[in-house]
């Protein structure tokens, strides 16, 4: 088909200037002339589309329809040659419904508002009057239709107020029942209540006898705590008489008490031969505990990792470290990656944890204290086969348990008083061990007093 230069007048133009809508389209017309833009837009080119409308060239009619409408029927009312494109694709796909329009006798039976959209597209002679007829068409549907809502709602609310109507008056049949019930219930309460009135009197009769008869036997205890005291005191110079008589007697016993008196010094020198000889049989040591140490008192305190830092050495000072370690028992326990990471990054791991443990050993030796150098072993693929050094234990974390947390470990399974220095530049761990009573010390520490070894 030969298509009209852009810069010529398309047919049917003079006749779009004579006629023109004086209002905007129906709502349902425009609806239906996009959706005809939209399907005839497959049939054309990129070419022959206007520019704001090529983007769109690809999309499914659907589509088309949803995201370019607006742009579609702003260059179908502009663009006469893009009109006239869209006109001959509707002619082509309805082509009695085109030739009706044409011819001025638009068909009875069509829906008005395709009579209307195609008309739009067309612009037949009058066609200004087909699509106001069809918006006049459409109003007076749905004016139709919402009056039949209306009369379907009314028909609702009528039969909901019936309804409604009937619920009331079972509801109020229900709650005079209801209340019958509650004043045969109230009546039956007061009755009740009636009878409790009653019963608290003669219980509070009952309570005036009980006291009366509680001041009886209150009285009556009262004479025999009379008459016991009487009998105690009877008691008492008897018992006095008996005590002079008992004085006398060992007075008179006194005279024959020598021979006794040997008999139980003999018998008390051998209870204690036997005892020294049982002692020595059984090679029992001398007591360890004193009576004194029974007494609870408060004793001096004794010097701990924490008092170390009173003595006026810098915290990387390498006799730090040995006047910790020259504590009694000191355990010095050890971040193992922690100071071979600080020291000797570069190296393998295997030979980090070998020149840390040899100088861990020389240490040992040098101070007798004990020593565990702990390394994280949660991601090794399997056990790492090592000897350990005399004097230093060595301990890999289990899988799911990092370094840290065995460090913490070993640090409260440690009895408290006793000296415990952990090596260790990680924050968090210095502050998990130091609350538990463990002395943190940085791992450049620990390097410098190596590096004396």
């Amino acid at each position: 088909m030969e298509q009209p230069e852009s810069g010529a007048e398309p047919a049917g133009a003079a006749g779009d200037a004579a006629e023109a809508l004086d209002r905007p389209l129906p709502e349902g017309v425009r609806h239906r002339v996009v959706a005809l833009v939209s399907d005839a837009f497959g049939g054309l080119t990129v070419s022959e589309l206007p520019s704001q409308l090529r983007q769109y060239a690809r999309f499914t009619p659907s589509r088309r329809a949803k995201f370019a409408g607006n742009a579609m029927a702003a260059a179908l009312e502009s663009d006469p040659v893009f009109r006239q494109r869209i006109a001959e694709r509707v002619s082509q796909a309805q082509p009695e419904l085109s030739g009706a329009l044409t011819a001025g006798s638009p068909p009875a039976a069509a829906d008005p508002l395709d009579v209307a959209a195609a008309a739009y597209v067309l612009r037949p002679t009058g066609w200004v009057k087909l699509v106001a007829a069809a918006g006049e068409e459409a109003q007076r549907a749905d004016a139709e239709r919402a009056d039949e809502a209306g009369r379907r709602e009314l028909e609702r609310l009528r039969a909901e107020l019936v309804e409604a109507r009937g619920q009331t008056k079972s509801e109020t049949e229900r709650l005079r029942t209801e209340l019958e019930a509650a004043r045969k219930e109230a009546e039956s309460l007061r009755r009740k209540l009636r009878s409790a009135q009653s019963d608290m009197k003669r219980g509070e009769a009952a309570v005036r006898r009980v006291s009366a008869e509680i001041e009886t036997a209150r009285a009556e205890a009262a004479a025999q705590v009379s008459a016991a005291e009487s009998e105690s005191r009877r008691l008492k110079a008897r018992l006095g008489e008996a005590e002079a008589a008992v004085e006398a007697g060992r007075r008179a016993a006194r005279e024959g008490r020598s021979i006794e008196d040997m008999r139980l010094r003999l018998l008390l020198d051998t209870v204690l031969e036997s005892a020294q000889g049982l002692r020595r049989e059984l090679a029992l040591p001398p007591a360890a505990i004193h009576p004194a140490d029974t007494v609870d008192a408060v004793e001096p305190g004794r010097m701990s990792p924490k008092d170390i830092a009173a003595r006026a050495l810098s915290e990387m000072d390498p006799a730090l470290l040995d006047q910790l370690l020259a504590l009694p028992q000191a355990h010095l326990v050890v971040d193992g990656y922690n100071v071979t990471k600080t020291g000797y990054p570069t190296m393998p791991l295997e030979k980090q944890r070998l020149r840390l443990l040899g100088g861990l050993s020389v240490l040992a030796a040098q101070t007798g204290a004990e020593i565990t150098c702990v390394f994280d072993g949660a991601e090794l693929a399997a056990p790492v086969l090592l000897a350990p050094p005399r004097g230093v234990r060595v301990l890999f974390s289990k899988p799911g348990v990092t370094a840290d947390e065995l460090i913490r470990q070993l640090v409260r399974a440690e009895p408290p008083g006793r000296p415990v220095v952990v090596v260790s530049t990680d924050r968090e761990v210095a502050d998990g061990v130091a609350k538990a009573g463990a002395r943190p010390v940085a791992s450049a520490l620990l390097l410098k007093r190596l590096s004396r070894v």
